[in-house]
């Protein structure tokens, strides 16, 4: 492989081969077995590298096709051939090839041994049982083998080895060690999946994409986006592997490349039962039990992708009708029948049913597949599709930040009912207030409608979209009030049942009522599904239940909610990055901060081409200052500050409190400690005076993590009204910071480390260790320090201002190192007074007499001695 593509995922089975090739007094080797591409030469090559670094002599031998026509043909590079006689050139080139041997012995790699001649495999077999050298043998599994090769583990002479594809995570190193980088999950998936693991194929599938742009660099991270387009050469090794195919055997491949799956009967339906046995026992195709039926697929997704791609426009259109046909006639009416039937018919030569195409475009839709359902939409409009295809086509734009004006204009004038008036004021209200940022003209526009419509059942359509509206702009008492008149109403539609849900969710985990989430969000999520159109709103209300549970204090819940998430709405490109922003958010409040980043980054690159268009990126950028600030990165907190003002979203103003939680870290990170703690407190007024008790609790826990003192009787007041963990635990930590007891901020460290809160905790057990240093306690400081310090490795290398000052144990008072710290970044006096809101005069008596303490003569040396 060239420079760039290391060894990845094989470490256990190169150590394995390394032990075995040190073995004295015993046969020694391994043959490597394995599909193609899946790194058996490459193994085999680095263990042969490994030996000569000990001081091995080493051989290497490839066995071909062309090869094994000749007597020990895969050792003529190695070899001279002397003479005719067998026995005589096997001798010779067994003589040619261990001399020169030192004390480490020979390793000898044979690749492709099922292609061996057969002298070569009887030189290689009496190498082994001479014990001679190690030897290391790759082999195809499943191809015809020389008996010779056979035997070495069949004998047991040999290990046999069967090499797998590389893992999920195996292939996520691979793919990040040679681009260099991050590489976003959804790539890392995508890419694992068309490659299952193999990693040949993924090189030449990497090199191809990224030359043609498609996988690119992003905002420091790795994307991929489209199709994938096959190289010359990857096309190439699938024909290799696929072969030559009779027209019956290619009638069966083609089909399953542009219908798979189909069941066992329809395949054989429409091709020969003979021909779809000979691909099966080929390894082309695989079969499997899916409840009652018999389902084939292609033995390989790249099968498909080569299939299609060297298929001519004409024949695809043919074969595309025909599959749909053959579905058609089974009767099936599974919700993934009855898409596939219509995309094949949609790319068929068959004339369209717009109903057919619209109910396709409803199941595309509830599977989050938007670009999908778009084209379904917007095919059965084209054949006379009504106000149903409309209104799917117009809601997956704004489900997905598309610019959709022309689709809702068409909307709104073939709108005829209260019903359908309603439900279209539903989408212009959500894409001017969420898409477009413009919450004043959502409002009119849900205002007009509400004078408009008579119907009862339409009132409350819109009545649950107001409950989203409020909420979004933090009005979030009234949302809730709202919300819960629209879902105990009975028998409201699905998609009202769904946007009701949503306006509660978003209330419920700001006012601090965590413990209601769970059965309001199931609800919504069972009821979007149902809806179909309204399928979008699941990773919505995950995004929402994530958030409100994190406040809460739930940890362990935020994280499994953003795992599920992931996994349930795919790698759609928007889905994606809001699966990444929940992973982030939940990691943060876990306290993994380097890997908290790497996500919200991984959201940040995705988010880039829709903008502020629903306000993902305002909720991404809100938790990056917060993170960069605790891995230490001012400079970029700061810069991603700046994003977050840039990135504001009027649109969502339920966030403007914990914006400013976000600023508060990123004033601590630069040294300014009594700012940041005020920049809190006003964070949680804000949070109060809106309704936000759980927000309120986040601030006032984030200025007691700072250092205040006075938080400790509001919080616990809201002790006592606000669900979960967290609001308990933050009273008991303020009280214990206030009254400076030790053995309390040891408790309250307990507390937050069960909650799986672990910078918290650290903070807390770093606060305690500087009480028992002040007292002299110095056994129970160290003790306290060292519980610091293990949570904070657990918090992958956090930085926090506590922490800072354990590992900073500095003979000034708090104001001295505030102006210290301050001065220590390159803050003139001046900049640094205006700061703090004292006098250039104060600063400067306050930075001689911290230089004086410090044995420092300058800013300079502050920011060594900070650093």
């Amino acid at each position: 492989m060239p420079d760039g593509w290391p060894l990845t995922g094989r470490g256990d089975e190169l150590r394995m081969v390394d032990a075995l090739g040190r073995r004295r007094g015993a046969a020694s080797g391994v043959v490597l077995a394995g599909a193609p591409g899946v790194g058996k030469t490459r193994l085999a090559k680095e263990a042969l590298a490994v030996a000569a670094q000990r001081g091995a002599l080493t051989r290497w031998a490839a066995a071909s096709a062309s090869a094994r026509t000749l007597p020990l043909g895969a050792f003529a590079p190695v070899v001279a051939s002397i003479g005719t006689d067998p026995t005589q050139l096997v001798r010779q080139a067994g003589e040619a090839l261990l001399a020169g041997a030192g004390p480490a012995g020979v390793m000898l790699g044979v690749d492709d041994g099922h292609l061996l001649d057969e002298l070569s495999a009887l030189l290689v077999h009496q190498i082994v049982l001479r014990r001679a050298a190690t030897v290391v043998v790759t082999l195809r599994t499943g191809e015809p083998t020389p008996d010779a090769v056979t035997a070495l583990w069949k004998d047991g002479h040999l290990e046999r080895l069967e090499l797998q594809a590389l893992t999920l995570d195996d292939s996520t190193a691979l793919l990040e060690a040679a681009l260099g980088g991050p590489v976003t999950g959804a790539a890392v998936r995508s890419l694992w999946t068309i490659t299952r693991g193999n990693v040949l194929y993924l090189r030449h599938l990497v090199d191809g994409e990224r030359e043609a742009g498609r996988l690119r660099e992003v905002e420091g991270v790795w994307q991929w986006t489209g199709t994938p387009r096959l190289t010359s050469g990857l096309s190439e090794l699938l024909q290799e592997r696929i072969g030559a195919l009779s027209p019956k055997e290619r009638d069966v491949v083609e089909l399953l490349a542009f219908g798979e799956p189909l069941g066992v009967a329809v395949l054989t339906g429409l091709t020969d039962g003979a021909a779809v046995e000979a691909v099966e026992a080929r390894g082309l195709i695989e079969v499997t039990l899916d409840g009652r039926r018999l389902q084939a697929r292609l033995g390989h997704p790249l099968y498909g992708e080569v299939q299609r791609a060297s298929c001519g426009q004409v024949r695809a259109r043919r074969l595309r009708g025909r599959i749909a046909e053959a579905l058609a006639a089974t009767g099936a009416r599974r919700a993934d029948d009855l898409l596939r039937r219509a995309v094949l018919t949609m790319e068929s030569d068959r004339s369209f049913d717009p109903d057919l195409l619209t109910a396709g475009a409803h199941r595309a839709a509830a599977l989050v597949d938007a670009p999908l359902a778009s084209r379904l939409a917007g095919a059965a409009i084209a054949q006379g599709g009504g106000f149903e295809a409309r209104l799917t086509l117009a809601t997956v734009l704004v489900g997905v930040g598309q610019e959709a004006r022309a689709e809702l204009a068409d909307l709104v004038a073939n709108a005829r009912t209260d019903r359908e008036r309603a439900e279209a004021a539903i989408l212009q209200v959500a894409s001017l207030a969420w898409m477009s940022a413009r919450p004043e003209a959502a409002a009119e526009v849900l205002d007009a409608a509400d004078a408009e419509v008579e119907d009862p059942a339409a009132r409350r359509t819109l009545a649950a979209l107001r409950s989203c509206l409020d909420a979004a702009q933090g009005r979030v008492r009234e949302a809730a009030g709202t919300a819960s008149a629209v879902l105990a109403a009975p028998g409201i539609p699905d998609h009202v049942e769904a946007f009701a849900s949503w306006g509660l969710t978003l209330a419920l985990g700001a006012i601090g009522k965590a413990d209601q989430l769970g059965p309001v969000v199931e609800r919504g999520r069972a009821a979007a599904v149902r809806a179909a159109d309204a399928a979008w709103l699941g990773v919505t209300l995950a995004g929402w239940h994530t958030y409100g549970v994190g406040l809460a204090g739930y940890v362990d819940e935020a994280l499994t909610i953003a795992r599920a998430a992931e996994e349930h709405f795919g790698d759609a490109p928007l889905p994606a990055a809001i699966s990444s922003i929940l992973a982030g958010f939940a990691e943060t409040t876990h306290g993994r901060v380097r890997t908290a980043r790497r996500r919200l980054k991984e959201a940040h690159a995705s988010l880039a081409p829709f903008g502020i268009a629903g306000g993902w990126l305002a909720a991404c950028l809100m938790q990056m200052p917060q993170v960069l600030a605790t891995c230490g990165e001012r400079e970029a907190a700061r810069e991603a500050l700046v994003a977050l003002e840039a990135t504001k979203h009027p649109g969502l103003t339920l966030l403007a409190p914990a914006m400013r939680v976000s600023e508060a870290w990123v004033l601590a990170c630069e040294g300014g400690m009594s700012a940041a703690i005020e920049t809190a407190r006003c964070a949680a007024a804000e949070a109060a005076s809106r309704g936000q008790s759980a927000v309120e609790v986040l601030a006032l826990h984030t200025a007691v993590c700072f250092g205040d003192r006075t938080g400790a009787g509001r919080l616990a007041e809201l002790a006592t009204f606000v669900d979960g963990p967290r609001a308990p635990a933050a009273a008991a930590h303020a009280e214990a910071l206030a009254t400076s007891d030790a053995t309390g901020l040891l408790a309250a460290a307990e507390r937050l480390e069960a909650m799986g809160a672990l910078l918290l905790a650290a903070d807390a057990a770093a606060q305690a260790a500087a009480v028992y240093d002040h007292n002299g306690q110095r056994g129970s400081a160290l003790a306290a320090a060292t519980r610091a310090h293990r949570l904070a490795a657990e918090c992958e290398g956090a930085v926090t201002p506590a922490l800072r000052a354990l590992d900073q144990p500095l003979p000034l008072t708090d104001r001295e190192r505030e102006v210290a710290a301050l001065a220590a970044t390159g803050l003139p006096n001046r900049e640094i007074a205006e700061r703090l809101t004292l006098s250039v005069r104060t600063v400067e008596g306050h930075l001689y007499r911290a230089c004086h303490k410090l044995g420092v003569t300058d800013r300079g040396g502050l920011g060594e001695l900070f650093r």
